[in-house]
């Protein structure tokens, strides 16, 4: 964020050590705008009437979670065959596994190795969409489905863009540990939506894809698939592909935004020549497509709403050791604002975790594709 910030609320989290108990609190500066106040609002929402939080969607991109490249595929799989045996009527004729997801070979810089085979996942993603449909326009499949199905539905979603991060990370991992993409996801299940005002655009363009560490961005991608800036990074468009050549069929402006919110943990790349080059990349594209790259209205980037203050939480503002900490802290255990304080006891790892979340569901599911 750029130019006068006005605070309007600071909020605090705290991560658990599961092993040892401790906790490390985030601090967190909320900051004025038309959209931050929405979001705040919503946030507060959210906590006050004790959202279900969803703890097997938060934290992404972290190299070396419990949650490995072969766990989120098994995870696939299964999902897969409940739906192919549900009353649902959509059948899925595929396979995912680490090998067929990511490429061979040597890995560094220009080198392909460790990298993904996007075709694979640009095919889960589509299987998402055409057996989950679209907000509004809700698929056959979906409406015939039981709360269960649904679960494992949205799941499908979920798990391609967690192995998306983690692969990308740890890709980095090997070659460029710097530049490793960490985020944490704050999603709530059933989180009310708010439509987003043409005053909100003002938090969007081109240059919010650099996201800074510690930056707090509001969830807005609620009622669409995919937007630009990922067609254009997952779909090969860079090498010249048009929006009439795309495997998904979900590409859209945001249009409705929710309390949820992201924490961007990586380091921001905006200064680097291969960042410079790539939005610069993305604008030819976007021109060539029809798109005019400073039209705010597009949605396209991430709106900042706050900043995590890091010397106040980790007592550092080196990456490093930032990393270090948020490592052996995987879990939310709390939140606060100065209005609302939830405490979540419940884990991801819990044995009847998928039955929590169907409970949740069944009690009035709301669309959502990221």
């Amino acid at each position: 964020m750029t130019g006068t910030r006005t605070l309007l609320d600071q909020i605090e989290l705290d991560l658990k050590n599961d092993a040892t108990g401790d906790i490390i609190t985030v601090y967190i500066d909320a900051y004025a705008s038309s959209l931050g106040r929405k979001w705040l609002a919503a946030l507060n929402d959210l906590i006050r009437k004790q959202y279900h939080l969803e703890k097997n969607y938060c934290f992404v991109g972290f190299s070396d979670s419990a949650r490995s490249p072969e766990y989120i595929m098994n995870q696939v799989n299964m999902c897969i065959d409940y739906i192919n045996q549900s009353d649902c009527g959509y059948q899925i004729d595929d396979f995912y596994s680490v090998e067929n997801t990511i490429h061979p070979g040597p890995i560094g810089d220009g080198l392909p190795g460790g990298g993904l085979t996007h075709n694979k996942l640009n095919q889960l993603h589509r299987y998402f969409e055409e057996v989950q449909g679209v907000s509004g326009h809700m698929s056959e499949y979906y409406t015939r489905a039981d709360d269960r199905t649904r679960w494992y539905i949205r799941q499908l979603n979920l798990l391609c863009h967690e192995y998306e991060s983690l692969i990308l990370s740890r890709r980095k991992q090997a070659y460029a540990p710097e530049w490793q993409r960490p985020s944490q996801l704050m999603c709530w299940l059933n989180a009310p939506r708010f439509r987003l005002d043409a005053e909100d655009f003002e938090l969007f363009g081109i240059e919010t894809i650099n996201r800074p560490l510690g930056g707090v961005f509001v969830g807005v991608n609620k009622a669409v698939g995919k937007h630009h800036f990922e067609v254009f990074c997952d779909e090969g468009t860079g090498l010249g592909r048009g929006i009439d050549e795309l495997t998904t069929i979900a590409m859209r402006s945001q249009t409705e935004a929710a309390g949820d919110f992201d924490i961007e943990w990586a380091n921001d790349p905006g200064s680097y020549h291969w960042q410079v080059k790539q939005l610069a990349d993305f604008r030819v594209w976007l021109v060539k497509n029809g798109f005019d790259p400073e039209d705010k209205s597009l949605t396209i980037g991430f709106p900042q709403v706050g900043q995590v203050d890091l010397t106040r939480s980790f007592g550092s503002t080196d990456y490093l050791n930032i990393w270090g900490q948020l490592n052996s802290h995987l879990n939310v255990s709390a939140i606060r604002t100065s209005d609302a304080s939830v405490t979540y006891n419940y884990n991801w790892t819990d044995a009847d975790y998928i039955d929590q979340q169907v409970a949740v569901i069944r009690q009035g599911y709301h669309y959502e594709m990221a």
